[in-house]
């Protein structure tokens, strides 16, 4: 299924392999970045890696574990470590980013979700506690709810009509399949 979507041609991506005018406009740093960690991220390199160690290693025998033969390595891994921090925080950054504009978008397109939560990322530490534990209460109150439900109806089948109340709206009949398992996931602010 995978391979069928990315397979599928988005309207302002160009097609692999054409490079258009729909090309995105991308810093030098960005373009580097990312291409540093695509290529650090491939298996082939973490091998590569590993056989740079073992070769270190395998000649400390040949040079006396010299002071010289330890500060190679350690020199060479602290450089690297040192500049692979800046290439993932800013791959990190552009992918969070991009993460929060989807979420609003998809945030600003439900009816019932609250448009006040789309820049959580700016709010300090105890306003987000104060809304992920109003999100926690609810979460109770629906698995409670749900569970009463669940006693009352007895042993409804897949696709069996049942009467679900609402505090603020007239009772509603909805067709309502079996929930996939247990661990079933619910967005929150929208009716079930």
């Amino acid at each position: 299924m995978l391979a069928k979507t990315s397979a599928v041609s988005h309207p302002n991506r160009p097609e692999p392999g054409k490079a258009g005018r729909d090309t995105p406009k991308r810093s030098a740093f960005t373009r580097f970045a990312q291409k540093v960690s695509h290529w650090t991220g491939q298996p082939a390199t973490f091998i590569g890696a590993v056989g740079i160690i073992v070769l270190w290693a395998v000649t400390g025998p040949f040079v006396g574990f010299n002071d010289t033969w330890q500060l190679i390595i350690n020199t060479s891994t602290t450089i690297i470590t040192f500049l692979m921090v800046f290439v993932i925080q800013n791959s990190q950054n552009r992918d969070t980013t991009a993460l929060h504009i989807k979420l609003d978008e998809l945030i600003s397109r439900l009816e019932g979700p609250r448009e006040k939560l789309m820049d959580l990322e700016e709010l300090d530490e105890e306003e987000l506690e104060r809304i992920r534990a109003e999100f926690e209460q609810r979460a109770c109150r629906s698995r409670a709810s749900r569970d009463e439900g669940s006693a009352a109806a007895g042993k409804a089948g897949d696709g069996e009509e049942v009467v679900k109340k609402d505090a603020r709206k007239s009772p509603v009949r909805r067709r309502v399949a079996k929930p996939a398992g247990a661990g079933a996931t619910r967005i929150p602010g929208r009716q079930a």
